[in-house]
């Protein structure tokens, strides 16, 4: 019987790199999340130019929205955030 419970207490824990696994890709997805809300109208603008330009069609339109989203995002990426203003101008 006590052999059986150095065994038992000598085994790796179970679940605990599933645990580290779980909480990496969480960050990860917060991470994609913030960059995705900063230059997601960016990047839709830019693959539908894209799109455009593969289908044959001019995506000029397109690229042009997508170069002016990119400086909105310059200019809330330097506006000073804080508790008070947070939600303010957030698309």
């Amino acid at each position: 019987m006590h052999q059986a419970l150095r065994k038992h207490l000598r085994r790796p824990p179970h679940g605990q790199g599933m645990t580290e696994y779980i909480i990496i890709v969480a960050v990860v997805a917060v991470a994609a999340i913030g960059v995705y809300s900063l230059l997601g109208q960016t990047i839709r603008n830019q693959t539908a130019g894209i799109a455009q330009e593969i289908a044959g069609n001019d995506g000029g339109s397109a690229l042009t929205a997508a170069a002016s989203s990119a400086n909105t995002a310059r200019t809330q990426a330097n506006v000073r955030k804080g508790l008070r203003n947070y939600n303010e101008d957030n698309r």
